[in-house]
C-alpha cells in the first residue's frame, strides 16, 4: 500500500514519455527538460499534484509583486514619449497599472472587503467611516481576491437556455392589450440599445411576483411605450379610452416609486424605474425631472453595491449567476446613460469605472441572434422588412466601450464646472482619437453602417442609433478646435483636418438619418438620434457663420432644422435648440423660409449618393428587398426622404470643397456649447 503511494506521488504530474520510460520527469512547462533534450513529443495527461499547484501559485505571486513594484515607478511625461504610440483600448477609466497596484498592495486591498447584507437583507457595503465599520477590524493578509472557479461558458449555457426557456414561456402567457403592445414597442424601439431591464428575469417574475418585478416597473416601462403605442389606432383608442390617453401609466410610476423610497425600499425594479422616468421626462423635454431621477437611480446603484463587482471579493455576499447578470447589466445600463444624460443637460457625468467595478462582460448572449422585427409598423414597411439578425448583445456592449471613449471627452474638454486647459484639451484629442479608429477597426461588420454604401434599407434602430453617436463624438471631439485658430510652423493649419473630420461625420449622421426616416418614419426616431442631427446642425451653423455664401453648407443645414422640427413634436427639448439656430441665422441676415423653398424646388438633398441595388455589397442586414423600396409614412418633411439625389452632391468632401476663407474665418468665431442644456430657452 505504501510503495503504491509512494510510486503515485512520485510520477503524479509526469509526463506521458517519462511515465513509460520510468525516470523521474521534472513536470516543467509545456515541455520537460527531458523530453527536450530527448526532441520528444512531452504531453501531461494526469492532473498536477498539490505541492506542484503550490508552486505555481507561489511563482504567480511573485510575478504578481513584481509587476505592483514596476506600476509604481515613475511614468515619463516628456512628449515624445507619451506620444510615442496609440493606447490601446481599455473598458475602464482607470489605467491598468493603477488597477493591478490597488489589487496588488495590501493597504490598497484592505481599503474595500467586498458586498455584505444589511439589517434587511438588502444587499450594500460601507467604508471604513461608516457606522458600520470598526477601526479594530482587520482585513486577511495577503490577496483577498476570488479565484476564478468555473469556466465561463459554462455560466453563460446556464444563462442562455434559461433565458431562451422564459421567451418561450413569455410567448405563451396571456397578456392583455395595451400592455402586450407597449411592451413588445419597448423590446422592439428602446430594450436593445439601452438595456434598462433584463428581459427573461422581468417577464418571469411578471408572472410569479418574484424579485425582478413591480408594478411601479411595470408602469414606468409602459409610460415611455406610449409615445411609439399611439402609432396603432386599436392601441391609441384602448389608451384613450380607458388609461387618459397613457398619461396614467407615467403617474402611478411615479407616485409609487416615491413611496417605495420613503418606505426604505432600495431594489433592482427602483434602480430601472428610475432609469425609465429619467430617460422618458428627458424626451419631454423636462430636465429637472429627468435629472433628478437619474441621481437617484445612480446613488441608489450605489448603495446595493451594483458598483463593485461581487465576485472578486472573499466572503462577499453570494449571489446566482442571474443576480449577477443583472447587475453587470445594470452597472453599464447606467454608465452609458450617465454620459447620455450629462450629455443632453450640460453637467459632468457622475459615475466612472474604478478598480473594483463590474467588469464589462455580459454572459448572456441569448439576444444576439434574436430575428429583429420593427414592431408597430403598418403597411408595406411591415410586410416587405426582410429577417434582420438583431445582434443586440454585441451591440450593447460595443456602446458601452464607445461611451468609455466618450467619457474622456467630456470630462477633459467639456467640463462645465473646471477650465479645461490647452494641454489637456490636446492630449485628449490625441488619445481619445486614437481610441475612436481603434473602436471602430474592431466593431463587427454586422454593426457598421458605412454612409458612402449604403443599404437599401435601413438597419436596427438600435445599430443606427449606435453608428449616430459614434460620428456625433467624433464631431465633439474635434469641434472645439475649430474656433481655437492654432497654427504649426511650417504645416497646414491643423483646423483643415479638424473640418474635413466634422463635415464629414456630420454628413454621415443625416445620410444615416435619412436611410432610417424613409424606412421607418420619423415617429420612431429616438431622443439620441435628435440629438445627433442638431450636432451635425451645429457644424453647418459654423460653415455657414464663416462663409454665408457656402450652398452646401446652407441646404444641409436648412435640411436639419426641418428635420429637427418634426421630431419637435416627439421630443420637445429640441425647440430650445432650434430657437437659437434660426437666432443665430437671422443675425446673419438669412431668411429660412426662402431657403426651404429653395430647396423643395430644386430638389437638392444633403445626403449621400445611395449606390444602386447592383453595386451594393452584400449587407449583412438580411437580403436585399426585392421589387420596390417600401414607401415611407407620410409626414411633414416628405420631400426630403423622397426626392431625387442630386448627383453632384458626393459625400466625403474633397479639401477644395469647402471654400478657403471658412478655414481663416472658422478661428474668429466663438466656440458652440456641446450641450442643449445651456441653451436658455430649450425648456420652453
Amino acid at each position: 500500500m505504501s510503495t503504491s503511494a509512494k510510486a503515485t506521488k512520485k510520477s503524479a504530474f509526469s509526463c506521458e514519455p517519462c511515465r513509460r520510460r520510468k525516470v523521474k520527469c521534472g513536470g516543467e512547462q509545456p515541455v520537460c527538460n527531458r523530453c527536450a533534450s530527448r526532441q520528444e513529443e512531452c504531453v501531461y495527461k494526469l492532473n498536477p499534484t498539490l505541492s506542484y499547484t503550490q508552486r505555481l501559485e507561489k511563482r504567480i505571486k511573485e510575478l504578481e509583486d513584481h509587476v505592483a513594484t514596476l506600476s509604481k515607478s515613475p511614468i515619463s511625461t516628456h512628449p515624445s514619449s507619451s506620444h510615442s504610440s496609440p493606447p490601446s483600448f481599455s473598458s475602464h477609466d482607470v489605467s491598468s497599472q493603477t488597477r493591478l497596484a490597488s489589487e496588488n498592495h495590501p493597504s490598497m486591498t484592505r481599503k474595500f472587503r467586498g458586498l455584505k447584507l444589511d439589517e434587511r437583507g438588502g444587499v450594500t457595503y460601507h467604508g471604513a467611516t461608516s457606522f458600520f465599520h470598526l477601526p479594530s477590524e482587520r482585513s486577511t493578509s495577503g490577496n483577498n481576491f476570488l479565484p476564478l472557479t468555473e469556466a465561463p461558458d459554462q455560466r453563460r449555457e446556464r444563462l442562455v437556455t434559461n433565458a431562451w426557456q422564459q421567451r418561450a414561456l413569455e410567448n405563451l402567457s396571456d397578456i392583455p392589450e395595451p400592455f402586450r403592445h407597449l411592451l413588445n414597442v419597448h423590446w422592439c424601439w428602446v430594450h436593445p440599445l439601452f438595456n434598462f431591464v433584463y428581459r427573461p428575469a422581468f417577464s418571469r417574475d411578471m408572472q410569479s411576483m418574484g424579485p425582478y418585478y413591480s408594478h411601479t416597473l411595470l408602469n414606468a416601462l409602459l409610460s415611455q411605450s406610449i409615445r411609439w403605442g399611439r402609432n396603432n389606432p386599436v392601441i391609441n383608442r384602448i389608451l384613450d379610452e380607458s388609461y387618459q390617453g397613457g398619461a396614467i401609466f407615467g403617474k402611478h410610476a411615479r407616485s409609487s416609486v416615491f413611496d417605495e423610497l420613503s418606505n426604505g425600499t432600495c431594489t433592482v425594479p427602483t434602480i430601472q424605474t428610475l432609469l425609465l422616468l429619467s430617460a422618458n421626462e428627458s424626451g419631454l423635454g423636462n430636465a429637472t425631472q429627468a435629472w433628478t431621477y437619474s441621481g437617484m437611480a445612480f446613488r441608489l446603484m450605489d448603495h446595493m453595491g451594483i458598483c463593485v463587482d461581487n465576485e472578486r471579493y472573499v466572503g462577499s455576499v453570494h449571489l446566482s449567476d442571474e443576480d449577477v447578470e443583472i447587475r453587470r447589466r445594470l452597472f453599464w445600463s447606467c454608465y452609458f446613460w450617465d454620459k447620455m444624460i450629462s450629455l443632453y443637460l450640460g453637467r459632468s457625468p457622475t459615475i466612472q469605472h474604478t478598480a473594483v467595478s463590474p467588469p464589462h462582460t455580459m454572459f448572456d448572449n441569448s439576444a444576439e441572434n434574436d430575428l429583429w422585427v420593427p414592431f408597430g409598423l403598418s403597411g408595406d414597411v411591415a410586410g416587405s422588412y426582410p429577417p434582420t439578425t438583431a445582434h443586440s448583445a454585441s451591440c450593447f456592449m460595443s456602446m458601452c466601450q464607445l461611451s468609455v471613449i466618450f467619457n474622456q471627452i467630456l470630462v477633459h474638454m467639456y467640463d462645465p464646472l473646471f477650465q479645461n486647459t490647452v494641454e489637456e484639451v490636446e492630449e485628449c484629442l490625441y488619445t481619445q482619437e486614437a481610441a475612436f479608429q481603434q473602436w471602430w477597426n474592431g466593431l463587427p461588420l454586422f454593426l457598421r453602417i458605412d454612409p458612402n454604401a449604403l443599404p437599401s434599407i435601413s438597419p436596427p434602430s438600435h445599430i443606427v442609433t449606435m453608428n449616430c453617436l459614434y460620428h456625433t463624438f467624433r464631431i465633439l471631439l474635434y469641434r472645439p478646435m475649430l474656433t481655437r485658430g492654432v497654427k504649426t510652423d511650417g504645416e497646414p493649419a491643423p483646423v483643415h483636418s479638424y473640418l474635413f473630420q466634422c463635415v464629414t461625420s456630420a454628413t454621415s449622421i443625416i445620410a444615416i438619418f435619412n436611410l432610417f426616416v424613409s424606412t421607418f418614419g420619423i415617429k420612431y426616431c429616438v431622443l439620441s438620434v435628435s440629438y445627433s442631427v442638431y450636432i451635425a446642425a451645429t457644424i453647418y451653423l459654423l460653415q455657414v457663420q464663416a462663409f454665408p455664401g457656402d450652398s452646401h453648407a446652407l441646404h444641409r443645414l436648412a435640411f436639419c432644422i426641418r428635420v429637427l422640427s418634426e421630431v419637435k413634436k416627439y421630443s420637445p427639448m429640441l425647440g430650445g435648440a432650434l430657437n437659437l439656430i434660426n437666432k443665430e441665422l437671422a443675425a446673419l441676415g438669412i431668411n429660412m423660409n426662402a431657403v426651404h423653398q429653395a430647396l423643395q424646388t430644386s430638389q437638392i438633398l444633403p445626403i449621400v449618393n445611395t449606390p444602386s441595388e447592383a453595386s451594393m455589397p452584400d449587407v449583412v442586414y438580411g437580403p436585399p428587398v426585392q421589387g420596390e423600396p417600401p414607401q415611407p409614412p407620410p409626414t411633414g418633411t416628405e420631400f426630403l426622404f423622397q426626392a431625387p439625389i442630386n448627383g453632384t452632391e458626393g459625400f466625403n468632401p474633397e479639401p477644395d470643397g469647402l471654400d478657403a476663407g471658412v478655414f481663416e474665418a472658422m478661428s474668429t468665431l466663438q466656440p458652440l456649447s456641446a450641450w442643449v442644456g445651456t441653451i436658455p430657452e430649450y425648456n420652453q
